[in-house]
């Protein structure tokens, strides 16, 4: 299929499947566009013995988008901005010092206990894996997602502080989330021998550190032009043209694309840069382009979660793998939190049981399996692939459908 057909197709799914669910399922919009699109593959394997048709039509589909390339170098510029446009940079900016732990030793800490927990426990399945491989999961589910995150919180009631502190970390721990997945990927594919401490530590600073000081000069940049001039039509094509051609320079400077975008989003979205560089039509006009760049992509990206399935290896032992994955990524994600939030909860006022509600609405989605579908032939990769959406799928349908009551119980005790 070439390129506008694929899209226009996708778009189409898009759109009835959102029928679908506003008219019959009334779920929030990412949980019911899955949910749709993985019923519809599932249909499709089930009819395929009766009529092949559907079956061969979606796995054309789905065999002529590279999700990883779609997702990781297209999309997640435009849905990492258009979610920190909207952060309140107040709070995130008083939440500063319990969000940078989570996003970084929280990562870190809790890729290494699923590694280690995985690794204990893949050999009892009939599965030996690998150390490496194991921690390579572990890195590439450790990162919850923003883009479901934001998604399912805007209507599950948190609580201004805390949803302060579960999005900003979302948005931060994407982009040092995939720094350590990268890292940990260049250690298994050279072999352990073959990498020093010292070339990690350097990769690491200057995919971090780079993509933070791209992103403020990005977002300085556009300060500038946007503040001598009024005219809301350029202004709204000088932040995409900030979008999409930072995130090009960030992969040719090797920085952290996902973190360029953050900052660049955090500083267009601060109050100050909105009162001194933008006229009340162009605030109007940035905002509308980006909230409608947002759903739509959300959109789509979701509807191709639920159609990807359609690759998976349907072995039973991986699919208990993954079942058994679920609890281990939870209690790991919860073991993480529990330093930070132990070591800010007096200073900052935390609610009651942050540490259980940022724990379930800390939700896996479209990069995790970005991630996974990104490892080469001669490593695991179907296995991780399984393990991974399990993993997902349990998180934005299980944990997406239960956060809001999760909250309002915790709330009201």
């Amino acid at each position: 299929m070439d390129f506008f057909t694929v899209v226009t197709i996708i778009i189409v799914l898009a759109a009835l499947f959102g029928y679908v669910n506003v008219r019959f399922l009334r779920l929030p919009s990412t949980i019911g566009l899955m949910v749709v699109s993985l019923l519809f593959s599932l249909f499709g394997v089930l009819i395929s013995a009766f009529s092949p048709h559907l079956l061969a039509f979606e796995t054309e589909l789905i065999q002529s988008i590279d999700f990883q390339k779609v997702l990781m170098e297209g999309m997640l510029s435009f849905l990492l901005f258009a979610g920190a446009l909207h952060v309140d940079f107040g709070q995130l900016k008083k939440q500063r010092g319990p969000i940078i732990l989570f996003s970084t030793l929280g990562v870190i800490t809790s890729a290494f206990l699923i590694g280690g927990f995985m690794y204990l426990i893949l050999p009892l399945l009939g599965l030996p894996t690998p150390f490496i491989y194991c921690l390579l999961f572990g890195s590439l589910i450790s990162p919850t997602d923003p883009i479901a995150v934001l998604g399912i919180l805007k209507k599950a009631g948190v609580p201004k502080q805390l949803e302060t502190k579960i999005v900003g970390e979302s948005l931060f721990n994407d982009g040092i989330g995939v720094v350590v997945f990268v890292t940990i990927f260049q250690l298994a594919r050279a072999g352990l021998g073959e990498f020093h401490i010292s070339e990690v530590a350097i990769l690491f600073a200057e995919e971090v550190g780079g993509g933070v000081l791209l992103g403020l000069g990005l977002g300085y940049f556009a300060y500038y032009l946007m503040r001598t001039i009024d005219h809301y039509e350029v202004e709204v094509l000088i932040t995409l043209a900030m979008v999409m051609g930072g995130y090009l320079l960030a992969s040719q400077l090797h920085f952290s694309g996902p973190l360029a975008m953050v900052v660049a989003g955090l500083m267009v979205g601060n109050e100050r840069f909105r009162v001194s560089a933008m006229s009340e039509e162009t605030e109007k006009y940035v905002d509308s382009f980006w909230e409608i760049i947002d759903v739509l992509l959300n959109m789509v990206l979701f509807v191709l979660i639920g159609l990807e399935v359609i690759i998976l290896e349907f072995n039973p032992a991986f699919l208990i793998a993954g079942l058994v994955a679920i609890p281990v990524v939870l209690l790991a994600r919860y073991l993480s939190l529990t330093p930070a939030i132990k070591l800010f909860q007096r200073r900052l006022e935390f609610i009651p049981r942050t540490n259980l509600i940022m724990t379930w609405g800390g939700l896996r989605g479209g990069i995790s399996i970005a991630l996974a579908l990104s490892l080469s032939s001669q490593m695991p990769r179907d296995l991780i692939l399984t393990i991974t959406y399990a993993v997902v799928i349990f998180s934005i349908i299980v944990q997406g459908l239960t956060v809001e009551g999760l909250v309002r119980r915790v709330v009201r005790e």
